[in-house]
Parts: C-alpha cells; structure tokens; sequence
C-alpha cells in the first residue's frame, strides 16, 4: 500500500487549533505522511508565535514560510497573498505532497490553493461552505471551488458546498477538529493554571479567581477603517463594568493596527486595573480558560463553534460573524458602549445554556485522516449541475 503525502499548510494561530486533531490523526495514520507547512503569521511573535505551540505539541516542521507584509491594510493583504503564492508554489515542488490540505477562510489561505491547483496537486479544503458577509467568504467560496474534496463542518456548510456546484461524493460533514479540543475540555474542564503566572502578558495582576470574562476581537477587513472607534466602544464597555478581564491580541488582518493602536492608547489614559493582556495561548488552556470565564466577547469565530459546544455564553459583536450559524448561547449586538454593556449582562444572567454540537461531535481528526485515506484524490473534477 502506498502511502500519502498530505501537505497542511497552517497560517495563522486559530488555524492550528482548527486542525490540530487531524494533524495528530493524519501522522498516525499508517496510510499517511504528514508534511506541516508553517507560514504567515504563524510564525511571527507579534501575534502570539503560534509555531512555539506547534513544535512543542511535537510536530515536525517540514518548512517554514515568512509571507507577511506590514501594513495591515488591503494592499498589503493583496501583497501577501501574492508573495505567499509564489513561495508556497515552491514549497509544493519540493515536498511532492500528494494531496495540500487549506484551511477555512483567513486571506493567505487562497495562496495555498493557487499554489496547489497551478500545479496540479489535489486540494482538501477544510470548513469551506459557510457564510460570513466579508472578504472571508468571498475567500472561504473562492477555496471551495478551486477544491478537489471537500471537509466542512456542519451539515448547512455541506449542502451549500453541493449547492454550488460540487460533487455530492466529494463533499464530507466531518465537523471541526477544534471540537475535539473542546471535548477534552468539556470532561476536564479544571482551570489547572494561573493565566498570567504561565503567559505572562501587560497589564496589571488582576483578581481572577472569584469569577472573570474574557474578550477577542479583530477587525472587519471590509470596514478596516473603523477598527480603532470598534474597538474602543469594547474597551470602554469593559472598563465600566470594572470585572476581572483577560483580553486577547488582534490577528494580522487589515485593520489589526487601528485595533492594536486602540488598546494601546486606551491602556496608556486610562491605566484600567481590571484587564489583563495576552498575545496567544495554547489551545486547550484556551479553551480551558473559555470554559470558566462568565463570557466571551467580541467577534471571534470561537464563540460561534467552540462555546457553542462548551455553553459558554457569547456577546458578539458587529458583523465579522454576520449569518453564520449559531447557537443559542450566542446574543449579537452593535458597536455602542452601552448596548455591549446590555449585552454582557445579559448572558451573564442567562440560566443554563445548554450544549450545541452544530459544528461537530468531538471525532473529526479521526474521521478526516480515514476519508484521506481512503478517498481517492485527483486534481481534475467536473462540476456537478
């Protein structure tokens, strides 16, 4: 029996934990080889240097990609995405992988499907099918159709993927690999550590362990222009409430520096004692740290997947989730101190929110590395009418 050579290309830290499992799965899989590609920002330390974890967790690194422009605007963006073709396209001749697996809808990630369908090598896209309403989903639908097989995360996102035209024998509900993350956590949910004791972080040590809530927000590449006046309603939302905080580092995309400019001078007037600052954690204490905080806010798809599976309540905020399938655990509101405010209490109030499992049942590396196996990969398909 020949084995596969599956190439997985990781850009960003949410992606490593969207795929962790099957990273674990596929190189323990007798039929598979597994082949990591670290790129973008992964790699960099200013948005948490995701690679750390990566080779920590034990995985060998076949190469290593630095793709990222400064900027943090379109252009740039654009320009990454190009540069990251044209080195990705290298990685894919020297490795040969049989098969390149990209993940969901970040920007980069369009690179590796160019790089891999140029050449003729077989692509695997990981959670393509699902809506958003920004430039992640013109790049998450962009991925689908450059695919060869299919690996969604719910059964909506499947028959969308069928629904523009894919073929119905290629297209798999495996459910996200970050659910099997938060399944160990959900049996074994113990907060083992002190957040800051174990990550350091900015900011000063606040009281924690009475009870605490936790926010990631990012910018919308679409209204980029904005992220700074967004970010402040959060931040001024949060300081009023005056409850222990953990707040985590924007993501690369344009707008991170409105974002990033915005906490800095918020910290610097307002000098706040109850927010604690991280760039990146690992991804079960992540979740661990989810999973015994009061609420998730801010616009981060883990509130929509991963707290849906825990009952973490969410306060979402703006448009960045906009008409992706939710829980009930998630309550949606808009950019005004006030209405976040609203917000917060009200999931904070909200009485025993139950356990949701649209995104997946805790098995899905296991069940990506078997379809990999035995699915037979070609670069060529026929779009089905």
């Amino acid at each position: 029996m020949s084995i596969k050579k599956i190439c997985v290309v990781v850009t960003a830290r949410p992606s490593y934990s969207r795929i962790k499992t099957a990273l674990t799965a596929i190189k323990n899989h007798p039929a598979l080889e597994l082949q990591l590609v670290i790129a973008g920002s992964a790699l960099l330390g200013r948005y948490g240097n995701a690679v750390e974890f990566i080779e920590k967790d034990g995985f060998t690194i076949a190469e290593k990609v630095f793709m990222v422009l400064e900027g943090e605007n379109p252009t740039s963006m654009a320009k990454t995405t190009g540069l990251g073709v044209m080195e990705l396209a290298n990685v894919f001749y020297r490795l040969q992988p049989d098969a390149v697996i990209t993940i969901a809808d970040r920007f980069e990630t369009i690179a590796t499907s160019i790089a891999a369908s140029y050449q003729n090598i077989p692509l695997i896209h990981i959670q393509g099918g699902e809506v958003t309403g920004n430039i992640d989903e013109k790049v998450r639908h962009a991925n689908t159709k450059l695919a060869d097989l299919h690996l969604v995360a719910s059964e909506d996102a499947k028959q969308r993927v069928i629904k523009m035209g894919e073929n119905p024998d290629m297209v798999f509900n495996t459910g996200c690999p970050s659910i099997d993350l938060a399944d160990e956590i959900k049996n074994n949910p113990t907060l083992d550590f002190d957040p800051i004791q174990k990550y350091g972080g900015v900011g000063v040590e606040i009281d924690w362990k009475q009870g605490y809530i936790v926010v990631m927000q990012h910018p919308v590449t679409t209204e980029y222009a904005s992220a700074r006046k967004d970010v402040e309603e959060t931040l001024k939302a949060v300081y009023e409430l005056d409850m222990p905080t953990f707040w985590f580092w924007p993501n690369v995309d344009a707008g991170s520096d409105g974002t990033s400019s915005g906490i800095r001078a918020f910290r610097e007037i307002h000098k706040p004692q109850n927010i604690h600052f991280f760039k990146n954690m690992e991804p079960n204490d992540f979740l661990k740290l989810l999973v015994n905080s009061k609420c998730l806010i801010g616009n981060s798809s883990v509130g929509i997947r991963e707290c849906a599976y825990l009952g973490v309540p969410v306060v979402n905020i703006g448009t960045r989730q906009n008409k992706r399938q939710r829980a009930s655990n998630v309550i949606d509101t808009v950019y005004d101190k006030n209405e976040i405010i609203k917000a917060i209490q009200n999931r904070m109030d909200a009485k025993d929110i139950a356990s949701e499992n649209i995104y997946g049942d805790g098995q899905s590396g296991d069940r990506i590395a078997d379809i990999l196996a035995n699915t037979e990969l070609s670069f060529h398909k026929t779009i089905m009418y």
